[in-house]
């Protein structure tokens, strides 16, 4: 075997006609300095890193259809489904409040977290209205009728079965020093404005903008919080005033259906 190798090693010598060996380390010239032309372009040492692509954002992660979800989008075109729908996890939180501050566990631990941020800024809110059952929207939805007519009260109120109060995910906010409650001046306060610069990070977007009555069917709401998650929240406040129909895609819902 070995006399093999080294028959092999000759011949492959011969084919090459010799073979070279490097010269010692002192015998190597060093490189020649030359200075670059003044057209000359610099040549990168490594290639730029690729341009990075955002991820487009998944709108299929939860249900816009089942009550229960997170995503649930509740209008006048689409009423939740029971009709009487109750959540299964509502809890009572200790907060400033004009009407007992009911929510869905999950809106409330972020609405006590955003509670809190405000306060350390000098920001007191009150919950004015949470979670409300099937029962008390009728008498509340009732009552805008009897005040101001059907016509005024559907842009004001939502139809018992089609309230976002009754999933536990919505509240209505306050100033504590009662300024423009319930108002479109409210946006000009203080809290409205804390609100709308704050609101998202905690998963809460503006469910009802101004100037999107023909989309939402409701008036201009600045109080009116819907708790749809930091993710999607985050995502929504990218797009001034854009509305849960716009970003799902949905049909605008301006009317009851006949």
């Amino acid at each position: 075997m070995f006399r093999t190798l080294a028959l092999i090693a000759t011949v492959s010598v011969l084919l090459t006609g010799c073979v070279t060996s490097s010269p010692p380390q002192s015998e190597i010239p060093a490189p020649t300095q030359q200075s670059p032309t003044a057209t000359a372009a610099p040549v990168p040492s490594t290639p730029p890193p690729p341009t990075a692509v955002a991820a487009v954002f998944d709108t299929t992660l939860y249900s816009i259809d089942e009550a229960d979800s997170l995503w649930v989008v509740v209008d006048k075109l689409r009423r939740l489904s029971p009709k009487k729908y109750v959540p299964k996890s509502l809890t009572t939180m200790n907060v400033p409040h004009a009407y007992t501050p009911i929510l869905r566990r999950d809106a409330a631990k972020a609405y006590l977290k955003m509670f809190r941020a405000a306060r350390r800024d000098g920001i007191n809110l009150v919950v004015q209205s949470g979670y409300r059952s099937y029962s008390s929207q009728v008498s509340v939805y009732n009552g805008w009728v009897a005040s101001i007519g059907r016509n005024a009260a559907d842009l004001q109120s939502a139809r018992p079965g089609h309230s976002e109060h009754q999933i536990g995910l919505s509240v209505d906010i306050a100033a504590a020093n009662r300024v423009c409650t319930i108002q479109a001046c409210f946006g000009r306060t203080p809290e409205g404005k804390w609100l709308m610069h704050n609101a998202p990070r905690f998963g809460w977007h503006l469910r009802y903008p101004k100037g999107k009555t023909s989309i939402t069917g409701y008036i201009y709401e600045p109080w009116h919080w819907r708790y749809v998650g930091v993710e999607l929240a985050v995502e929504l406040s990218l797009t001034p005033k854009i509305t849960l129909e716009e970003f799902f895609g949905l049909p605008a819902a301006p009317n009851y259906a006949k």
